[in-house]
């Protein structure tokens, strides 16, 4: 379910004066979207689940502590503490610069809220970005998951990234690059084994 822009400032003024109900409607509006993102980078379902209910209750906590001043969206806020909690558990976990995804499909990660033409279109492209994800540098997975699989605007993702929407541009655009090349790449070993 998308959000307007209105909408989304209520919440998070509301959120700002301790409304729970506010923030387990934030929390119901972002939850999904918010556990794909988290999914795609760290490739564990449990990380990923415990993870997700981190961001929650670091979010909370703000909220506790009157920390929230400086945030232009509530979304980008979200995905700010998913993305340091994120790297957080990289280092705690000293995972390096291996990924790979949980024998789970991806596919069963997609938003049933979609409609079921686009659910389709988005199994069979998130089955392309299992394979290929884990080859790309972290930056482009990011910019990726967050453009293509849980569609933001490139003015969000510049909040969220804390970058200006032109360099996001830049960003996608490179990693779009990347993963074509990385497609081509086994396009061509694939024809080379068609043709023994």
């Amino acid at each position: 379910m998308k959000t307007g822009k209105i909408e989304e400032k209520l919440l998070l003024y509301k959120i700002k004066k301790n409304d729970k109900a506010a923030f387990i409607k934030a929390y119901d509006l972002y939850v999904d979207q918010l556990y794909r993102f988290i999914y795609f980078k760290v490739g564990n379902k449990e990380e990923a689940e415990d993870l997700c209910s981190s961001v929650f209750l670091k979010t909370w906590n703000y909220i506790l502590e009157n920390s929230l001043t400086d945030h232009k969206t509530l979304k980008a806020l979200l995905y700010r503490i998913s993305r340091n909690l994120i790297i957080d558990h990289y280092r705690k976990n000293k995972a390096g610069g291996t990924f790979g995804l949980d024998d789970e499909r991806v596919t069963q990660i997609s938003d049933e809220k979609q409609n079921p033409r686009k659910n389709l279109e988005l199994k069979a492209d998130l089955l392309v970005l299992e394979t290929k994800l884990p080859e790309l540098k972290d930056e482009y997975r990011e910019v990726i998951i967050l453009r293509f699989v849980n569609e933001l605007s490139i003015k969000e993702i510049a909040d969220i990234l804390d970058k200006s929407k032109g360099n996001v541009r830049v960003l996608i655009y490179r990693a779009l690059n990347a993963l074509k090349e990385l497609l081509s790449q086994e396009e061509k070993i694939n024809n080379i084994g068609n043709t023994k």
